[in-house]
Protein backbone atom coordinates (compact mmCIF):
# COMPACT_ATOMS: atom_id res chain seq x y z
CA UNK A 1 0.00 0.00 0.00
CA UNK A 2 1.37 3.40 -0.99
CA UNK A 3 2.31 5.70 2.45
CA UNK A 4 -0.14 8.84 1.44
CA UNK A 5 -3.04 6.23 -0.08
CA UNK A 6 -6.28 5.74 1.87
CA UNK A 7 -8.91 3.47 0.30
CA UNK A 8 -11.03 3.94 3.14
CA UNK A 9 -12.09 7.06 1.51
CA UNK A 10 -12.64 5.74 -1.91
CA UNK A 11 -16.39 5.57 -3.21
CA UNK A 12 -16.45 1.39 -3.33
CA UNK A 13 -18.96 1.23 -5.76
CA UNK A 14 -17.82 3.90 -8.13
CA UNK A 15 -14.13 1.89 -8.08
CA UNK A 16 -16.11 -1.11 -8.97
CA UNK A 17 -17.60 0.13 -11.73
CA UNK A 18 -14.57 2.18 -13.39
CA UNK A 19 -12.74 -1.29 -13.58
CA UNK A 20 -15.77 -2.70 -15.81
CA UNK A 21 -17.21 -3.93 -12.85
CA UNK A 22 -14.51 -6.06 -12.55
CA UNK A 23 -13.92 -7.60 -15.80
CA UNK A 24 -14.92 -9.30 -18.39
CA UNK A 25 -15.48 -12.44 -16.81
CA UNK A 26 -17.01 -11.80 -13.84
CA UNK A 27 -19.44 -10.01 -16.17
CA UNK A 28 -19.54 -13.28 -18.27
CA UNK A 29 -20.48 -15.16 -15.02
CA UNK A 30 -23.35 -12.53 -14.12
CA UNK A 31 -21.49 -11.57 -10.89
CA UNK A 32 -23.34 -7.93 -9.28
CA UNK A 33 -21.61 -6.24 -7.16
CA UNK A 34 -23.56 -5.19 -3.62
CA UNK A 35 -21.61 -3.95 -1.53
CA UNK A 36 -17.89 -2.91 -1.69
CA UNK A 37 -15.08 -1.22 1.11
CA UNK A 38 -12.05 -2.20 1.84
CA UNK A 39 -13.02 -4.24 5.05
CA UNK A 40 -16.23 -6.20 3.60
CA UNK A 41 -17.37 -6.93 0.27
CA UNK A 42 -20.61 -8.39 -1.45
CA UNK A 43 -21.27 -9.85 -4.50
CA UNK A 44 -23.62 -12.48 -5.88
CA UNK A 45 -24.16 -14.50 -8.77
CA UNK A 46 -26.87 -17.10 -10.21
CA UNK A 47 -26.83 -20.27 -10.25
CA UNK A 48 -28.44 -20.64 -13.58
CA UNK A 49 -25.89 -20.64 -16.50
CA UNK A 50 -22.98 -21.73 -14.54
CA UNK A 51 -24.11 -25.15 -13.00
CA UNK A 52 -22.29 -28.77 -13.98
CA UNK A 53 -24.16 -30.73 -16.14
CA UNK A 54 -25.75 -31.89 -12.28
CA UNK A 55 -27.28 -29.34 -12.00
CA UNK A 56 -25.18 -28.09 -9.08
CA UNK A 57 -23.18 -24.85 -9.39
CA UNK A 58 -19.71 -25.84 -10.70
CA UNK A 59 -16.83 -25.53 -8.00
CA UNK A 60 -14.91 -23.12 -10.27
CA UNK A 61 -17.89 -20.57 -9.96
CA UNK A 62 -17.16 -20.51 -6.58
CA UNK A 63 -13.69 -20.09 -6.96
CA UNK A 64 -14.39 -17.01 -9.46
CA UNK A 65 -16.68 -15.05 -7.19
CA UNK A 66 -14.43 -15.40 -4.16
CA UNK A 67 -11.06 -14.55 -6.90
CA UNK A 68 -13.05 -11.36 -8.03
CA UNK A 69 -14.22 -10.67 -4.65
CA UNK A 70 -10.01 -10.67 -3.18
CA UNK A 71 -9.19 -9.63 -6.16
CA UNK A 72 -10.86 -6.30 -6.61
CA UNK A 73 -10.38 -5.79 -2.38
CA UNK A 74 -6.45 -6.54 -2.51
CA UNK A 75 -6.15 -4.01 -5.19
CA UNK A 76 -8.09 -1.24 -3.56
CA UNK A 77 -5.67 -1.95 -0.53
CA UNK A 78 -2.56 -1.53 -3.08
CA UNK A 79 -3.65 1.75 -4.23
CA UNK A 80 -2.84 3.62 -7.76
CA UNK A 81 0.49 3.04 -8.41
CA UNK A 82 0.56 -0.87 -8.03
CA UNK A 83 -1.49 -3.70 -8.39
CA UNK A 84 -2.48 -6.77 -6.72
CA UNK A 85 -1.89 -10.32 -7.82
CA UNK A 86 -3.37 -13.79 -6.68
CA UNK A 87 -0.70 -16.12 -5.47
CA UNK A 88 -2.63 -18.49 -4.17
CA UNK A 89 -6.32 -19.80 -3.84
CA UNK A 90 -8.01 -22.39 -2.39
CA UNK A 91 -11.99 -23.60 -1.74
CA UNK A 92 -13.38 -25.90 0.39
CA UNK A 93 -16.98 -26.66 -0.88
CA UNK A 94 -19.57 -27.76 1.82
CA UNK A 95 -23.06 -27.72 -0.07
CA UNK A 96 -24.05 -27.46 -3.55
CA UNK A 97 -26.36 -24.78 -4.91
CA UNK A 98 -29.07 -25.51 -7.50
CA UNK A 99 -31.06 -22.80 -8.05
CA UNK A 100 -31.29 -18.76 -7.41
CA UNK A 101 -28.12 -16.65 -6.73
CA UNK A 102 -25.13 -17.48 -4.10
CA UNK A 103 -23.93 -14.57 -2.35
CA UNK A 104 -20.02 -13.80 -1.86
CA UNK A 105 -18.98 -11.91 1.81
CA UNK A 106 -14.73 -11.15 1.50
CA UNK A 107 -13.43 -9.69 4.39
CA UNK A 108 -9.37 -9.19 5.16
CA UNK A 109 -7.55 -11.84 7.03
CA UNK A 110 -4.56 -9.92 6.77
CA UNK A 111 -3.80 -6.49 4.54
CA UNK A 112 -0.08 -5.88 4.57
CA UNK A 113 2.63 -3.93 2.42
CA UNK A 114 3.23 -6.48 0.31
CA UNK A 115 0.42 -9.47 1.01
CA UNK A 116 -3.21 -9.64 1.58
CA UNK A 117 -5.21 -12.26 2.50
CA UNK A 118 -9.03 -12.66 1.67
CA UNK A 119 -11.80 -14.81 3.13
CA UNK A 120 -15.00 -15.22 1.15
CA UNK A 121 -17.63 -16.92 2.61
CA UNK A 122 -19.97 -17.99 -0.22
CA UNK A 123 -23.81 -18.73 0.59
CA UNK A 124 -26.60 -19.54 -1.27
CA UNK A 125 -30.08 -17.80 -0.64
CA UNK A 126 -31.11 -20.48 2.55
CA UNK A 127 -28.15 -18.70 3.95
CA UNK A 128 -26.03 -22.36 4.25
CA UNK A 129 -22.43 -21.95 3.23
CA UNK A 130 -22.09 -23.50 0.28
CA UNK A 131 -18.22 -22.77 -0.02
CA UNK A 132 -15.44 -20.89 1.83
CA UNK A 133 -12.56 -19.45 -0.29
CA UNK A 134 -8.98 -18.08 0.85
CA UNK A 135 -7.23 -16.07 -1.63
CA UNK A 136 -3.32 -14.61 -0.95
CA UNK A 137 -2.27 -11.38 -3.25
CA UNK A 138 0.98 -10.27 -3.64
CA UNK A 139 1.15 -6.21 -3.90
CA UNK A 140 3.62 -5.15 -7.00
CA UNK A 141 4.63 -2.23 -8.98
CA UNK A 142 2.02 -1.48 -11.62
CA UNK A 143 3.81 -1.40 -14.92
Amino acid sequence: MAQDWDPRGVDGMSYVRERANAGELAQRMGIEFVEFTVDRAVARMPVHGNRQPILVLHGGAYVVLGETLGSMMANLWAGPDQVAVGVDINATHTHSAREGFVTGVSTPIHLGKHITVHEIVVSDEAGKRCSTVRITNQIIPAR
